[in-house]
């Protein structure tokens, strides 16, 4: 009985069902369709984009094939620019040399100057890296024409550190020895004479951080852009193009096996030269003649020694007597006279000398310069935020009466200098026999490229740090233990020992022992 209840009620439905279900199987049918519509719209879009494109590079391609002779497109170029070492050379540049570069920009004046040197160096080697990769190994002379771009970068930066010595002279020469290191790309093999890539980078900064540390001293308390600018030269080194090197180049730069061959420029023609000397006779050499070489005349060299043995070899020569002896003559005497000698003392020097100056410059800096045989020069009203610049002095003393930020003393020959107190330290460059004396407390003394120096310390400066470089003939005088003891003498070392031990160089004085 349920059961035919239940059939006859899905009988009266069947209707609704049946309408209802044909209602959604259309309305999916509409939405598949436009959906389909949609797609094929978004396709050929896509074609159409496609084909625009690739129409465009075509016509691109066949624009820069036009004229071919005249603009050779190198598609090896291009794939050396995206070579990973090349682009990790781009993150050297932006990363180190952006941050210098940003220090500099703080500064400005000769140390952005010296700093944009820097950056152009670095970009003559990236193109130089490119062009490795298309050029074969060339030979010396045209290796050297390979970098002579960077070479010329070298001594750019090399020419701003000549003539008179600025403010700014340890930021210059610290860039100008720096700079050696790019020539790890010239590394060609064991035999090329040279450090391997990165040790030749490491000895190159070492050269450099001498001039970068006094920079770190000088401006330690006093600008801090300097500082900045110092500690970026030294990490665009160490650790920046060392570890490039060593993770690309650790054994030099890999050329290419089948590019472009690199030559020296021909030499230029010199100037039309004189036309050789014509052959000598044929009767010099030829041996067909007739008569005996006896009984005909001599021709050519063979006369002109027929001439020489035809004369005794003392023939024209005269006779010394006693008198012409030098011994026998009064105007050949062994000594000079007291005439003679002050005639001699009276001839004026031709060296050339400037003009003699002793001013303070600006209110910062003292200018002492030329100064010949002056024993009584002084510097009286100065403070801590003064300089002292003595150049180009001879034979003369100069004494310092307060305290003073720094001194430096550069081509002075028998130059004595007593100052009281230095802030930063006291310079000692290009001198021979000078001697400087030290009253008060000075925390660092620099001797570079001198002869002969004469220390004086004070009990307040023994703690004084004295650095030594391309120098000789260094004594220190130190005070005696006792009150009334005399200055004790202290001979710096110019003679080294390097020895090889556990992996790396010791480094010890020369010690002498008499026997």
């Amino acid at each position: 009985m349920n059961k035919s209840v239940r059939q006859q009620q899905q009988k009266k439905d069947s209707p609704q069902l049946s309408a209802s279900y044909t209602r959604s199987a259309f309305i999916c049918y509409i939405l598949e369709r436009e959906s389909r519509r949609r797609r094929r719209r978004t396709a050929l879009r896509m074609e159409e984009n496609l084909i625009q494109r690739l129409e465009s590079a075509v016509s691109r391609l066949e624009s820069l094939s036009v004229g071919s002779q005249s603009r050779d497109i190198d598609l090896d170029a291009v794939a050396a620019s995206s070579d990973p070492s090349i682009l990790a050379f781009d993150d050297l540049l932006t990363e180190f040399v952006g941050r210098i570069s940003g220090a500099a920009a703080k500064i400005g004046g000769q140390v952005q100057e010296v700093t944009n040197v820097l950056h152009e160096a670095f970009s003559v080697q990236k193109e130089l890296l490119i062009k490795t990769k298309q050029t074969k190994k060339p030979d010396v002379a045209g290796l050297g024409e390979f970098l002579k771009p960077l070479n010329e970068k070298l001594m750019k930066a090399i020419s701003m550190t000549e003539g008179r010595r600025s403010d700014f002279f340890n930021h210059l020469k610290s860039v100008a020895e720096s700079l050696t290191a790019l020539a790890w790309i010239a590394y060609a093999g064991k035999d090329c004479g040279m450090s391997m890539p990165i040790a030749h980078v490491e000895e190159s900064w070492q050269a450099a951080e001498f001039y970068n540390n006094k920079v770190l001293v000088e401006y330690r308390n006093k600008d801090p852009n300097h500082v900045e600018w110092a500690r970026a030269l030294k990490e665009l080194y160490i650790p920046g193009l060392r570890d490039y090197v060593k993770r690309h180049y650790p054994l030099g730069p890999v050329w290419s096996a089948t590019g472009a061959a690199v030559s020296a420029p021909p030499k230029a023609s010199k100037p039309s030269a004189p036309a050789p000397p014509p052959p000598p006779p044929a009767s010099l050499f030829s041996s067909e003649s007739s008569q005996p070489s006896s009984s005909r005349p001599k021709e050519g060299m063979a006369a002109v020694f027929q001439e020489i043995g035809s004369k005794p070899v003392t023939a024209g020569l005269r006779k010394v007597t006693d008198d012409m002896k030098t011994k026998n003559r009064a105007d050949r005497a062994g000594f000079v006279s007291a005439g003679e000698k002050e005639v001699r003392a009276t001839v004026p020097s031709v060296s050339k000398v400037g003009p003699p100056k002793f001013e303070l410059q600006m209110g910062r800096k003292w200018v002492v310069e030329n100064q010949i045989g002056k024993k009584d020069l002084s510097i009286d009203k100065c403070d801590s935020k003064q300089t002292v610049y003595i150049f180009g002095c001879k034979d003369s003393v100069l004494q310092i009466k307060g305290k003073v930020n720094n001194i430096t003393v550069d081509k002075c020959t028998k130059m004595g200098v007593v100052f009281t107190d230095v802030v930063a330290a006291c310079e000692i460059v290009n001198c021979n026999s000078v001697e400087v004396q030290c009253q008060g407390t000075a925390p660092t003394i620099s001797v570079d490229n001198s002869a002969g120096c004469q220390l004086y310390l004070s009990k307040d400066s023994l703690e004084a740090s004295i650095t030594t470089a391309k120098s000789s003939e260094i004594n220190v005088l130190v005070p005696a233990s006792g009150p009334d003891g005399d200055l004790v003498e202290h001979a710096l070392p110019q003679q080294y020992i390097h020895s090889y031990k556990d992996g790396q160089f010791v480094t010890t004085p020369v010690s002498h022992s008499g026997g």
